[in-house]
């Protein structure tokens, strides 16, 4: 048995290479004790940091249509910082594997936040070079699934369809109704298309990769029709 059998199951991932995974989980107070060139995780942990950018970056971009440039921004930083990845590598259980320093070891570095949130960027990158981009990808997309339904239901990023809803109840007492309308493309990339009505009137139509999103969207259009419509009286 691989000494990080039991982590590899908790990963949900097989390392073809384990040398990544021992690299990825090394200090770099181990090159500072031995006073050598030692390999550590700071050079994976830089691949990992730009692995976790893009693949959330494109996630949020696609989960949240509505939501503009400074709404992302803020929710990727919120996802990436260093609290929220430190408590990531605490879940998988990283700080039990970590390669320390006997210093390092001796003053509490396997809680450290810090050394827990770069472990799990280099991880990252570890996943990155042994399994490819996809791979990658499907990883950080299962870790942060969580993240992803908390952003939705939190106020940190716009929410077109309550935004819509308050509109159309100043003028109305009836809430808008969305209806789903189709589904295409293969099942790894389906796209969703929904219409909003209100009063039985059709406002607008939306798509998107989710039912979620192709609501977002037809609220979104909904909202820039209504917007540009002439004020009465």
């Amino acid at each position: 048995m691989s000494d990080f059998a039991e982590l590899q199951s908790r990963l949900g991932y097989l390392f073809r290479d384990e040398s990544f995974l021992r690299l990825a989980l090394t200090h770099p107070s181990i090159a500072h004790e031995a006073n050598a060139a030692t390999a550590h995780n700071q050079r994976l942990e830089f691949l990992g940091d730009s692995v976790l950018g893009l693949v959330l970056t494109r996630a949020l971009f696609e989960t949240f249509p509505a939501a503009d440039e400074g709404a992302l921004t803020k929710s990727r930083a919120k996802l990436v910082n260093a609290g929220s990845l430190a408590a990531h590598g605490r879940s998988l259980g990283l700080g039990a594997h970590l390669i320390l320093s006997r210093g390092e070891e001796n003053t509490g570095g396997r809680e450290r936040a810090s050394a827990l949130a770069d472990a799990y960027e280099a991880l990252l990158g570890a996943v990155f070079l042994d399994g490819g981009f996809e791979v990658a990808r499907d990883f950080v997309l299962r870790e942060f699934a969580a993240d992803f339904s908390a952003l939705a239901e939190s106020a940190d990023i716009e929410n077109p369809k309550g935004e819509l809803q308050e509109l159309l109840q100043s003028r109305s007492t009836h809430a808008p109704e969305y209806e789903f309308l189709s589904a295409s493309g293969p099942d790894h990339d389906r796209m969703f298309a929904c219409a909003v009505r209100h009063d039985g009137t059709e406002l607008a139509r939306g798509t998107g990769k989710s039912k979620k999103a192709a609501e977002s969207a037809a609220a979104v259009a909904a909202l820039e029709k209504l917007r540009a419509e002439p004020a009465s009286g």
